[in-house]
């Protein structure tokens, strides 16, 4: 089995190649047309569907674990969406409008040998402290193997997404703060400050405390400290994400981003994700 220094890259370009597997479902219309059907506003579906495997929740357990979307957008989402859907009829929703977008996308790939190795890296995820991926992984799986690969991808998604967020609070980084410093560390900051609702105002502030801190040159630049920083809470997000990768090893982990090479190509080629977050993926996986 490889050492954790060695896992650590395959790692993270394995991840990466999931997330772009998983984001799709994000951003392709046909899933956003499913939401729309069921009643449900565009943009403020995002946090009924991605809760959805919680329950019918309140604003407050959405917040807490998504962690850097302004408070506002829970609350005009939840618990609004439940009197127009049920929990697990919006999962259904949002996994038949997938498996329509997939289709279009990526077609009927090949997929068994990487969902092969992708459950074998869900079966070594573990529950304690991972409340959205623990709700994921309660669900069943959907039983065809593109779409089981989508939901491998998401399980992996949120067990690294809580994970982060631990890292984020015991390194005293508050949502906004965790918005400014991740655009500027990942080049999305016009994505991000779009996305997440935070008023001007928010940012600002976000940013004269990061400034305070010693980690901003100005809105647009990290100082060394900072930047090793924020590289030190994505060393600690990989570290903890580490287990399930472990049970498959460096080579199965780089063997799984040449098997997801053509369904990722495909995907970021489609035009359909932001041109930052495309940007920001392939970086880490061809690297």
């Amino acid at each position: 089995m490889s050492s954790d220094v060695e896992l650590i890259p395959a790692a993270r370009r394995a991840w990466a190649s999931l997330e772009v597997l998983h984001v799709l479902g994000y951003f392709a219309p046909e899933v956003t047309e499913e939401y729309v059907a069921l009643g449900l506003h565009p943009r403020l579906s995002y946090f009924a569907t991605r809760a959805a495997a919680l329950g019918p929740v309140g604003p407050e357990l959405s917040e807490a674990t998504f962690y850097v979307f302004a408070p506002w957008l829970h609350r005009k989402a939840l618990p609004a969406a439940w009197a127009s859907v049920t929990p697990m009829r919006l999962i259904q929703a949002r996994r038949d409008g997938v498996a329509k977008a997939l289709l279009r996308v990526v077609g009927i790939p090949d997929v068994a040998a990487a969902l092969q190795i992708v459950r074998r890296v869900t079966e070594g995820l573990t529950l304690p402290g991972r409340a959205l991926y623990a709700a994921h992984a309660a669900l069943p799986w959907p039983g065809t193997e593109l779409l089981d690969l989508w939901h491998a991808a998401t399980l992996v998604r949120e067990h690294r997404g809580d994970g982060h967020v631990a890292v984020l609070t015991a390194a005293g980084i508050d949502p906004v703060e965790a918005t400014v410093l991740d655009g500027i560390w990942s080049g999305r900051s016009a994505f991000l400050h779009q996305t997440r609702g935070w008023t001007e105002d928010d940012l600002t502030a976000a940013v004269d405390r990061l400034t305070d801190r010693g980690w901003l040159v100005d809105t647009t630049t990290l100082t060394d400290e900072g930047r090793a920083a924020r590289e030190e809470m994505e060393s600690r997000t990989e570290i903890a994400a580490l287990e399930g990768w472990r049970r498959v090893g460096r080579e199965d982990a780089e063997r799984l981003v040449v098997l997801l090479s053509p369904v990722c190509a495909a995907v970021l080629d489609s035009g359909l994700l932001p041109a930052g977050l495309d940007d920001s993926l392939r970086r880490i996986i061809d690297s």
